[in-house]
């Protein structure tokens, strides 16, 4: 009988598992430099973020001649950028050969890509530089905002005040702005006048740019309220300086609206305003930064409505640029019987009729450690 041959079927499973071991060892290479190159990616982004979470202007310069490495080097050494390396991988990724000699006011709360933007001119034109200016900022302070963030510094931006030429230019253009402005002793003529928002400023930054955004602002704002401006018994100067003090006095709206009701009355009965921030801001000191003297207190200057001769008088002029709330609240007082007020801690405003009341309400929260001092 012939002798059948059989399959020996141990081989063929034998080649099937060695097949499919080698897919399994090339999909886990596949596998690792896919994750590899994922945390490549992971790593590279990071070192391009932000340094840090808070905004920390820094003054940068790049001086003529500087190379791209020189800049980036300088940067990461600043603390401005992560990684000069991740720095030197985007700029050649990106074709970047040079920047634009100049000082820079750079943000570390800035990834690297927005500081090489800034550097190359490219992030202004096409973001702008926004800036907030709060309700209550003077003029000083919006002069060190500017400087903060933009290459305008703050002596280009008194001397621009100070150019009579220029102011009377202004005047012409503006119907708010009035011959008022430009008393002698007035600090700065457009104080109360720039209008307190956020603003988006062009790449060609100047400081007449800056201005005429803030005017064209303040147009539209005071526009509103033209009807009742002309028809105030008060020329514009004098309201806006009057909305300036309620501004640096009161918190709350209503609150405001009394404050305001309550110099109206001081006015009308010839007393002085009395009021703590108009002399502050007489002899330039800002609120928080020190106490006054008494010898400040009782000298006179046409800013200083606790000082002498100031009785039933307005100062020269504005305090503050204010918002539109101190504008309403002076356009429209609460009518009262009350000649004084007091703010404690908490900003809450107690209003009193006669001076005993007022010194027993200051008294009170003295005692109740609910004084609040500057």
């Amino acid at each position: 009988m012939q002798k059948i041959e059989t399959l020996d079927f141990d081989e063929k499973p034998k080649k099937k598992r060695k097949l499919k071991r080698w897919v399994k060892i090339f999909i886990w290479i596949i596998g690792i430099i896919i994750l590899f190159f994922i945390g490549l990616f992971i790593t590279y982004n990071f070192l391009l973020s932000a340094p840090s979470n808070k905004s920390e202007i820094i003054e940068f310069k790049v001086d003529n001649g500087t190379t791209i490495d020189q800049v980036g080097k300088k940067l990461q050494n600043d603390g401005i950028i992560r990684s000069y390396y991740a720095y030197k991988i985007y700029v050649r990724i990106k074709n970047i050969n040079g920047y634009k000699a100049g000082i820079y006011k750079l943000d570390k709360s800035y990834p690297a890509k927005d500081i090489i933007e800034i550097l190359t001119g490219n992030y202004y034109k096409e973001n702008g530089i926004t800036i907030t200016f709060k309700e209550g900022k003077t003029i000083r302070g919006i002069a060190k905002e500017l400087a903060k963030n933009t290459n305008i510094t703050e002596s280009e931006f008194y001397s621009k005040l100070q150019d009579e030429n220029y102011i009377n230019q202004l005047i012409k253009e503006y119907w708010f702005l009035t011959d008022d402005i430009k008393d002698k002793n007035i600090y700065y003529p457009l104080e109360g006048y720039l209008f307190p928002d956020t603003y988006t400023f062009s790449s060609n930054l100047t400081v007449e740019s800056v201005i005429k955004t803030m005017l064209d602002q303040t147009d539209k704002k005071f526009s509103e309220y033209k009807s009742l401006i002309d028809s105030s018994t008060y020329n514009i100067n004098e309201i806006v300086t009057l909305a300036s003090i309620v501004e640096s006095e009161g918190i709350y709206e209503e609150d405001r609206k009394k404050i305001a009701g309550v110099f109206f009355n001081r006015l009308n009965a010839g007393m002085s305003l009395g009021s703590d921030v108009t002399t502050y801001y007489a002899f330039k000191v800002d609120l928080g930064e020190r106490d006054l003297t008494k010898a400040e207190i009782n000298t006179y200057n046409p800013y200083n409505t606790r000082g002498p001769q100031m009785a039933g008088k307005l100062p020269v002029g504005a305090i503050c640029n204010f918002g539109k709330t101190s504008l309403e609240a002076v356009l429209n007082p609460v009518s009262s019987d009350y000649y004084y007020f007091v703010a404690d801690k908490s900003g809450k405003t107690h209003f009193t009729k006669t001076y005993e009341e007022h010194q027993k309400v200051i008294n009170e929260l003295k005692e109740n450690n609910n004084w609040l001092e500057f």
